[in-house]
């Protein structure tokens, strides 16, 4: 525990004007954002008597080792880096409130020729309107489907539309009606926009015009004898009621709102909020956080309101935000959703009226938020702590294991050896600190020696981050370790326990590279898959720990998900080797040329018999990058013949390779339609961040889950292995 005399700035060195200072903990990570009216007189309240301060100020002042501050002109210009500085660092002691889902919106793709209405999650789009969000997908497609009758609009994908525009046949929507179709032309691209535009504004509750027009248009066809148009009529109006009934009327007709409420305790707080347009409830959501600083109700309704708005712009900001409680000041907050919004916007407490009675609402919902939260949490912290409880006792550690890292190799037949590191903390994943290694010192297949050079390049990193923090005395010999930012991106943070995938062998190697660096404040432990039985350094027998036990469930979905994360990069570098061409090899050529070489030729067979002659004739290509395409051909390995593998025959003509660069390529895997992008397959040095792994929830948004410990193989199907590997599928490791 640090303190803070020994960081406490030289009186004088403090700037007595607004600014945003930030807590660095000793290993340069930031861990405490904040603003204030005056650096001077805020700072100074840190670093009296320890015993004055509130418990967890005291907590984050004794775990930071520096200070430092950014002055700036207003206090409008604090709030906004304020929350900048909260989104890039991601402070421990800073209150942040999470999502506990991704909310769904109803959206209209105004930014497409033919706007398409459908559910969106996730990050907003430019260009997209956007109304919500719901409780549930299922309300939003309940709500469309009784507004398609007046508002025909696309909601089909991009691939169906193409394909009805290529058939000149409608979906099924097109034949009942509700689909004006400009897939086929029924409707012009400028009929179909307006239709979607109609849509909007029903949507942002201006309904009575649409009513009144609908009923007129009723009563004429009625007056002229057309019944059947008229039902037809009264069946549109009865529906968009119906719609409207789903969004209960609050408010007068012209109010747009946004009412927050908050239900805490001494140590969490739930926040809910109500979306009011155009006089009803348009949406709602909530987040519960965790109360990691000193924090009052102001407080809390300002840290909302950076959440609710950090990213918004325009109409998404209302022109009236209700809270419980003002900020203090008020001012700098009202200024700045004025300019995120572009017009002014009212933010208060509600007194009296239907605004205060809907604000005791949105009340009581965060105040059963919270209750449910505590319920749940409760059952999830206790199962947690005993897991971590349970392997503490059996491994004989002198206290739970708060930072777990599982280590697991994958290679198929020894090509492509890669290894993964994942990271739980307090029994959790932490996906952000997960990384991933390229076996460098050998080829072939050896796992043991595999994970002594993993472990190896992990604590060597280890080391040299903390020597370049200053723990150590002696200089650093390498240089740019450290990250200045104070981003958590590196190995600068040793776990209480390393789990490898594998038995006494593995273990062993684990443990010989811990020894030949120095370290001996870390335990390992190895996981067996066959009796699931726990292995320890310099022990004849395994540690059996009971089936039904929380701490053997946890150390087997830590193992579980490194399996899956090695497996899923393997899989990536082996898919991107089948997938060379000897195009890659020509520098300055890029996608768009190989593809018009492919496209002019037809295939890479006919490609590497052309004379340089007729490789010039590609646009785009001059003489001396065709002599580089004809070089690199020649000085590559001939391709192999395609075979019919019914017959054992050779096919002499081949189909076109389209936009592929090779005959010997195969599919992408099928991870990606999981939403994911696949790993980087370039070189990567020690650990780099996975990031294609980790969306950061949202942002994302979100990354891939593994609570159950399946097996990676069964996520998607495998790219297509080569001729001659399909027998060693089993041996995937």
């Amino acid at each position: 525990m640090a303190d803070p005399s020994t960081y406490r700035p030289k009186p004088g060195q403090i700037p007595d004007s607004p600014g945003v200072y930030k807590f660095r903990d000793e290993h340069r990570r930031v861990i405490y954002v904040g603003k204030a009216k005056s650096l001077r007189q805020r700072l100074a309240n840190y670093f009296q008597d320890l015993a004055n301060l509130h418990p967890r100020t005291r907590s984050m002042v004794t775990t930071a080792a520096s200070v430092e501050w950014t002055v700036v002109s207003t206090e409008v210009e604090a709030l906004q880096l304020e929350y900048t500085w909260i989104k890039e660092f991601d402070p421990r002691f800073n209150v942040k409130y999470r999502d506990d889902k991704s909310y769904p919106y109803l959206a209209v793709t105004l930014n497409e020729e033919f706007p398409r209405v459908q559910v969106m999650r996730g990050a907003k789009k430019k260009g997209v309107r956007y109304f919500g969000p719901y409780g549930h997908a299922w309300a939003i497609r309940e709500t469309v489907d009784l507004m398609l009758r007046v508002f025909p609009v696309r909601t089909c994908s991009a691939g169906v539309f193409k394909n009805a525009a290529r058939t000149g046949r409608p979906c099924l929507l097109g034949y009942i009606g509700k689909c004006a179709a400009p897939c086929v032309g029924r409707v012009s691209a400028e009929d179909h926009r307006e239709l979607a535009e109609d849509f909007c504004d029903f949507m942002a509750g201006r309904t009575g015009a649409y009513l009144r027009r609908l009923e007129k248009d009723m009563t004429a066809a009625a007056e002229e004898m057309e019944y059947e148009r008229a039902a037809r009529l009264r069946d549109d109006i009865e529906a968009l009621k119906r719609a409207m009934e789903k969004s209960a009327v609050v408010l007068a007709d012209d109010t747009d709102a946004d009412l927050i409420a908050l239900a805490e305790d001494e140590l969490e707080a739930a926040v809910q909020i109500f979306h009011v347009r155009g006089g009803r409830v348009r949406g709602q959501r909530g987040w519960v956080t965790d109360k990691v600083e000193a924090v009052t109700t102001a407080d809390l309704v300002e840290h909302a309101v950076q959440q609710l708005y950090g990213e918004e712009s325009g109409d998404a900001v209302p022109r009236e935000v209700l809270v419980p409680a003002l900020p203090d000041p008020v001012a700098p907050v009202q200024e700045w959703l004025a300019e995120r919004r572009g017009s002014g916007v009212d933010l208060r407490v509600p007194q009296r009226g239907d605004k205060r009675a809907l604000m005791e609402t949105v009340q009581r919902n965060a105040q059963q938020a919270l209750v449910l939260h505590k319920t749940k949490r409760a059952s999830d912290l206790t199962t947690r702590s005993r897991a971590l409880e349970e392997i503490a006792a059996a491994l004989d550690l002198d206290g739970a294991p708060l930072r777990i890292e599982c280590f697991d190799i994958s290679h198929l037949q020894g090509d492509d050896v890669v290894a993964s590191m994942v990271v739980f903390e307090d029994g959790l994943a932490r996906k952000s600190e997960y990384r991933r290694f390229q076996i460098k010192s050998f080829e072939g297949q050896d796992d043991v020696r595999s994970m002594h050079e993993v472990i190896t390049r992990r604590f060597r990193r280890y080391l040299a981050e903390k020597e370049k923090t200053g723990e150590w005395a002696e200089e650093s010999s390498e240089g740019g370790l450290t990250e200045e930012d104070g981003r958590p991106k590196k190995f600068a943070y040793p776990p209480q326990l390393i789990v490898v995938d594998g038995g006494q062998p593995q273990v062993a190697a684990a443990k010989r590279a811990m020894d030949e660096l120095g370290v001996d404040d870390v335990a390992v432990c190895g996981l067996a898959k066959r009796l699931e039985e726990v292995w320890l350094p310099d022990e004849e027998d395994p540690v059996v720990l009971p089936r039904s036990s929380e701490g053997l469930y946890l150390l087997q979905r830590v193992r579980d998900e490194a399996h899956r994360f090695a497996i899923r990069y393997q899989r990536t570098k082996r898919t991107k080797r089948f997938r060379a061409s000897p195009l890659d090899a020509v520098p300055g050529l890029g996608e768009t040329r190989k593809q018009a070489l492919i496209k002019h030729f037809g295939s890479v067979k006919k490609l590497r018999s052309a004379t340089i002659e007729q490789i010039c004739e590609v646009p785009g290509i001059g003489r001396k990058t065709a002599e580089t395409i004809a070089a690199a051909f020649a000085g590559a390995a001939p391709a192999a013949p395609a075979v019919n593998t019914a017959t054992g025959e050779i096919i002499e003509d081949e189909a076109p390779a389209h936009a592929d660069a090779s005959q010997n390529e195969a599919p992408a895997p099928a991870e990606a339609s999981q939403g994911e992008g696949p790993a980087s397959a370039d070189p990567s040095p020690d650990g780099v961040p996975a990031t294609a792994e980790t969306p950061q929830d949202g942002a994302a948004a979100p990354a891939e889950t593994s609570q159950d410990g399946a097996a990676a193989t069964a996520d998607a199907p495998e790219a297509p292995v080569p001729t001659g590997a399909s027998e060693r599928r089993g041996q995937e490791t």
